[in-house]
């Protein structure tokens, strides 16, 4: 029972995280005392659960434990907050305590957690990592590494962020429709990282966390009900980019669980159901502007279109990544337009156009891949191993590990 009762802790901690830290946050007002409690009942299922089984409802019993945790304490303290403490009392009744009850039946917090993370009063950086950290339960390493800062600059972002909620008396409340827009951009920002982190996940044995992608495309179909209709560009753009991205999901590892890079994909294992409905929401955003979600989004829908890899309109995509980095560049975008150019001019243009960024990207294994297998295209193994050899240094996700392995295997043997 004590492996079953881990990996369930583990499974509820993974999948749930999020709706336990926003419920916390609700009941008890504040983000790191949801966090601390949290964390304790985390650890007292650890303890329990080998012994007294595994509850029929795991993640309604850690925001049970959690509260209890938290009143118990507060009620042993003389000196703490009036109204914290008619709230805690007033709320000792918690729902989730009742043994029919469904998890989903627990007032479901996250929208307006992420709207109090996304508050205008807050550093845009900060928005959204506060908000990867409490709804996805991110390490801050691995949200530093997203931003690519210093870890322990993004402590001290998260560190500002929750003090300056707590200060400010920032609401916990998703906002009237008149203050929706001004927080929309940062939201969308949030909601388009976490389902990176899904997509591709920082670490770990698998490449696809399939709940925080899910949750990422819940919670963006979310967003535009809220949304006075028509919604805007950008945001019929990102739903239509993650569906047609998760779309390709079921070709993008094998029974292994390896990667399977895009030209090497079984597309008759593409969800075309999902594609098909996303099409038409590419097309919708694109009507009303072109901003980075809806470009992306079409040049994911070049990929979809194509039954084969090589009936891709590479050139096409070329022309949506020069549009994309003209108008929002960054150096990641810089780098897949290089890989863009590759297969569309061949490699020795990729190759120019990726060391042009080399030096902004220096700390990505993605660069280092990249480069190494247009040097292996061109056949110039000694640096295509030396390349490989410096991915293999920066990955930090298992499956993506054994991909680079294998690459630099091929690459070493056919010296």
């Amino acid at each position: 029972m004590g492996n079953e009762a881990v990996i369930a802790v583990e499974s509820v901690y993974r999948a749930d995280w999020g709706r336990i830290i926003a419920a916390l946050i609700s009941l008890l007002g504040d983000f790191d005392l949801a966090e601390e409690y949290a964390q304790e009942a985390f650890t007292a299922a650890l303890n329990q659960w080998p012994e007294s089984g595994v509850p029929d409802l795991p993640g309604a019993w850690i925001v049970r434990t959690a509260h209890n945790k938290a009143i118990d304490r507060f009620r042993r303290q003389t000196l703490f907050a009036e109204k914290i403490q008619a709230e805690l009392i007033r709320q000792t009744d918690v729902p989730v305590a009742h043994p029919g009850d469904k998890m989903g039946e627990i007032p479901d917090e996250r929208l307006r957690l992420i709207f109090t993370c996304c508050h205008p009063a807050l550093a845009t950086e900060s928005q959204v990592a506060l908000t990867l950290r409490t709804l996805c339960g991110l390490e801050t390493e691995e949200i530093a590494r997203a931003f690519l800062v210093p870890t322990a600059t993004m402590a001290q972002r998260l560190v500002r962020a929750k003090r300056k909620i707590r200060g400010a008396g920032i609401p916990y409340a998703v906002p009237v429709a008149s203050e929706m827009t001004e927080r929309l951009d940062a939201v969308l920002t949030v909601i388009y990282l976490v389902f990176n982190e899904g997509y591709a996940a920082t670490r770990g044995e698998h490449l696809v966390r399939t709940d925080l992608v899910a949750e990422a495309i819940r919670l963006q179909r979310l967003i535009i009900e809220l949304i006075a209709s028509p919604a805007p560009s950008e945001a019929v753009g990102l739903l239509a980019l993650m569906l047609l991205h998760d779309a390709r999901q079921p070709a993008r590892t094998d029974a292994a669980g390896d990667i399977v890079v895009l030209e090497d994909q079984d597309r008759s294992l593409w969800n075309r159901e999902q594609i098909k409905a996303a099409i038409p929401l590419v097309s919708e955003a694109l009507a009303r502007g072109r901003g980075p979600y809806a470009l992306q989004a079409a040049i994911s829908a070049e990929h979809c279109k194509a039954a084969r890899a090589e009936d891709t309109d590479w050139r096409k995509i070329v022309q949506l990544y020069e549009e994309l980095e003209i108008s929002h560049p960054s150096p990641v975008i810089a780098l897949n337009h290089a890989v863009a150019l590759a297969m569309a001019e061949g490699p020795s243009v990729g190759l120019a156009a990726i060391d042009a960024v080399a030096a902004d990207l220096d700390d990505s294994h993605l660069l280092h891949a990249a480069r190494a297998d247009l040097l292996r295209r061109l056949g110039n193994r000694d640096e295509a191993t030396l390349s490989y050899g410096r991915a293999l240094k920066l990955v930090t996700n298992d499956s993506e590990r054994r991909y680079l392995k294998r690459r630099l295997r091929e690459v070493q043997t056919s010296n």
